[in-house]
């Protein structure tokens, strides 16, 4: 029997989680390198190749944890518990009243809110649980550890799986910010017109530091790639989505 899915024909804010509702300051991502790093090395590999094949996994799978399933047969659980899942993040980050009034503001009669993350949902929960941001999040897309080959940012199925999700239909009403460009054009790709690049000084993944270079300001056809340095900035940018008050 068929899945009945219900549409709504709000706009709908895609948000990512991990260095964009929190600051790359907090290092994080930094965290979850060392941990993830640490994994590579305990199924036998020596420093060097863990960091060889972590970035190899990452460039080609998208995700480490996708090429150690393919290659390692390892147990996604396992993974996620002993890299995300070990970060002490209560320790680490803390809510952000000026974000959280940011969502606020969005008027819901216009446009719903979704978080849509390459994280497994207990990492996503987990953060915008300590962020006191859940109860502004409509719905989490995340990747599905458990299934065998799941899906990724910035493949087009799992932005056209998170519109079914999300129940959205027109891609052009889909909006989206993300701290990584090639996740921006991969919405881009799939008719998200209304995207942004939260863009920061440099992107961290794993022991690896990628300086952001000039000639990623790019364009996408008639589309202009909107960068922000604040979120707040969304503000200007997605203005028609905000609730207007009064000077």
């Amino acid at each position: 029997m068929a899945i009945e899915h219900t549409y709504d024909d709000r706009l709908v804010a895609f948000l990512d989680i991990d260095n964009t509702l929190y600051s790359k300051s907090f290092k994080i991502a930094q965290e979850m390198g060392v941990r993830i790093h640490a994994y590579f090395v305990s199924l036998g590999l020596s420093d060097e190749e863990a960091s060889k094949l972590h970035l190899q996994y990452y460039t080609q799978y998208g995700l480490a944890l996708r090429g150690l399933r393919r290659h390692y047969g390892v147990d996604p659980i396992d993974f996620n518990d002993k890299c995300d899942g070990s970060i002490p993040l209560e320790d680490i980050l803390k809510p952000d009243p000026r974000l959280r009034q940011l969502l606020q503001d969005i008027d819901r009669s216009k446009c719903r809110v979704w978080a849509l993350t390459n994280a497994y949902d207990t990492h996503a929960e987990r953060v915008l649980k300590i962020l006191n941001l859940r109860d502004q999040i409509e719905g989490v897309v995340f990747c599905d550890y458990l299934e065998e080959d799941f899906d990724c940012k910035p493949e087009p199925t799992f932005y056209l799986q998170a519109m079914q999700k999300a129940g959205v239909r027109d891609p052009t009403k889909c909006l989206f910010v993300d701290d990584s460009l090639g996740n921006v054009e991969g919405a881009k790709n799939v008719g998200w017109l209304r995207c942004v690049h939260f863009r920061e000084t440099e992107a961290v993944e794993a022991l690896c530091i990628k300086h952001t270079s000039e000639d990623q300001e790019k364009l996408l056809g008639e589309n202009e790639i909107i960068v922000i340095e604040d979120l707040q900035q969304l503000r200007d940018v997605w203005s028609d989505v905000f609730v207007q008050t009064e000077n």
